[in-house]
């Protein structure tokens, strides 16, 4: 007997049972995008593997540790997109939406990284993302947060997120801050972990990002990027803070938020949640002003921000917030014999046709009605229609109430579109 064949690790099937939920959430987005005028734009799973190095940086644990990466039968190097932003303004470049405009853009679709999976955490992972190019100004950050403070609302999770903000400043200012961190964590490079070490070199500000709980007190005693922060990024993030006021978004600022990418400046944020353990953050995003620029294109301001599909799932779950009906079908139809089965398919058809918001099932296989009625019930239907030789020849068919202690009746065919749309 031959071995079964399993899923990757850490790439995940969805099962019929868990999309109403995923369903719901993808509709709640695109809804809540849509009504601020964001359009959606697709891009391909696949890109030139150079596109992630030159955007996420070679010394970043994607590009040396997670990405999937191999050659096409052209020698070229292509991967699996780690991530979506990085895709967009290659799209955005290459198809001039970019220069001198201003466009307001969302994705949604598999990511891929080669990380340990855990929890709410997997290597084929789906990611939601929203980007706005060529506003400079602090209202498109606002608007931007202001956006996600709304998906929390439409999808009941606003009493369990909170907002976190920061500043990065400018390239130069955060140059200096570097060279200030660094001096300070080789003063305690004794106590720090592996990683820290190694990002001390490579990444330093990621070093403030560490969930090690062990160098908390290293972490809260190194210096405040605010305090090098430049006069135009420190009026950009007051003003930022004075937008959230005015729309009443609580938030705190957190010194220590930082992005290991060269390419963000200004304003950053994440929606942080304790809800999910040590996996709390459940939506990042921020400034990215020189991104557009380092991959090729003209200078262009940019803001944007992502979040894991599966980990808003797992929170929505958690929380037991959204009850969706696990239903596959509204009506289910139960022809006895040959005639009625020939008969059932047109009625089937137009039962589709007039009844749109409606899910009909004709049962297939044959079988007698004690079989075809245990099908009805377990496909969650509301009414059941029985359509057998006496039935089809008076121009009738049989209606019975499957979840409702209700006495069944007897429909004429020819009004049984207008009857039914007043019953489901």
């Amino acid at each position: 007997m031959a071995k079964n064949i399993q899923a990757i690790r850490g790439m995940n099937d969805c099962l019929p049972q868990d999309t109403p939920l995923w369903q719901h959430l993808e509709q709640v987005l695109r809804h809540t995008v849509a009504s601020f005028g964001y359009s959606e734009i697709r891009f391909p799973i696949v890109e030139m593997t150079e596109l992630f190095k030159r955007s996420i940086g070679e010394v970043t644990d994607i590009v040396e540790k997670e990405m999937y990466t191999f050659a096409d039968r052209n020698g070229d190097s292509l991967t699996l997109r780690p991530e979506g932003t990085a895709c967009c303004v290659r799209a955005g470049n290459e198809h001039g939406l970019l220069y001198n405009q201003e466009q307001r853009l969302w994705y949604l679709g598999p990511m891929f990284r080669h990380e340990r999976p855990q929890k709410g955490r997997y290597r084929q992972f789906h990611q939601f993302g929203l980007e706005a190019f060529g506003i400079a100004s602090s209202d498109i950050d606002a608007e931007v947060i202001i956006l996600t403070a709304k998906l929390w609302q439409q999808l009941g999770l606003a009493p369990y997120v909170s907002l976190q903000l920061n500043s990065l400043g400018s390239n130069e200012a955060r140059a200096r801050y570097r060279e200030a961190l660094v001096a300070y964590l080789q003063q305690h490079q004794a106590l720090l972990d592996e990683d820290s070490l190694r990002r001390m070199h490579t990444n330093p500000l990621r070093v403030l990002d560490t969930k090690n709980p062990a160098l908390a007190e290293i972490v809260a005693g190194a210096p405040q990027l605010s305090e090098y922060l430049d006069a135009d990024s420190a009026e950009h993030f007051s003003q930022l803070k004075r937008r959230l006021d005015a729309a009443g978004i609580a938030y705190t600022v957190n010194p220590t938020l930082v992005r290991g990418l060269d390419y963000y400046n200004k304003t950053v944020f994440e929606w942080v949640t304790t809800e999910l353990g040590a996996q709390g953050t459940v939506c990042a995003g921020g400034r990215y002003d020189g991104l557009v620029e380092q991959l090729g294109g003209k200078a262009t301001p940019a803001v944007g921000f992502a979040l894991g599909m599966e980990r808003l799932i797992l929170l929505l779950q958690t929380l037991q917030l959204v009850s969706l009906p696990a239903a596959t079908a509204d009506i289910y139809i139960m022809p006895m014999g040959e005639a009625a089965e020939l008969a059932a398919i047109a009625i089937a058809e137009q039962l589709r046709s007039e009844l749109t918001a409606k899910r009909v099932i004709l049962h297939c296989g044959g079988g007698n009605l004690k079989k075809q009625m245990k099908r009805a019930d377990k496909s969650g239907a509301a009414l059941g229609l029985i359509l057998g030789a006496d039935e089809l020849a008076r121009g009738e068919i049989t209606l019975k109430w499957l979840r409702e202690d209700k006495p069944q009746r007897t429909l004429t065919l020819a009004a049984l579109p207008q009857l039914l749309a007043a019953m489901v």
